[in-house]
């Protein structure tokens, strides 16, 4: 019996056999020509690659342009003009962000210079 990686053949006809069972005493049986084969197939296989296994000419271009972004030094809020219903100011910073489901509205979240916080849903 052959084996190559997980893919196990049988002797006499060269057949695929069926899946390893994990034991070393575990006979396949042929489904062509009826033969039992000893399982030989590897009982665990690693796969590896690297970026440069697989060369493309996009991400070659990329790797040239591509920008590191910290997250806390993005600015996520604008200034709108809207009451703070504690201290009155008339221009307050606001952040859509999607807090319920996909097919629902996004959420408004509304910060004033005085820390007073409220949202509306869309």
């Amino acid at each position: 019996m052959a084996a190559i990686g997980s893919l196990v053949f049988c002797v006499d006809c060269g057949n695929l056999l069926p899946s390893t069972r994990g034991s070393d005493r575990n006979t396949l049986r042929c489904e062509c020509c009826g033969a039992e084969n000893k399982d030989t197939g590897s009982k665990k296989i690693v796969t590896s690659s690297k970026p440069a296994d697989f060369p493309s000419f996009l991400r070659q271009k990329l790797q040239s342009s591509v920008q590191n972004v910290v997250r806390h030094e993005i600015q996520t809020d604008s200034v709108v003009h809207e009451k703070c219903p504690k201290c009155g100011r008339e221009e307050v910073t606001y952040t859509n962000v999607q807090l319920r489901g996909a097919d629902e509205g996004s959420t408004v979240i509304y910060l004033c210079k005085c820390g007073n916080s409220w949202h509306e849903n869309n």
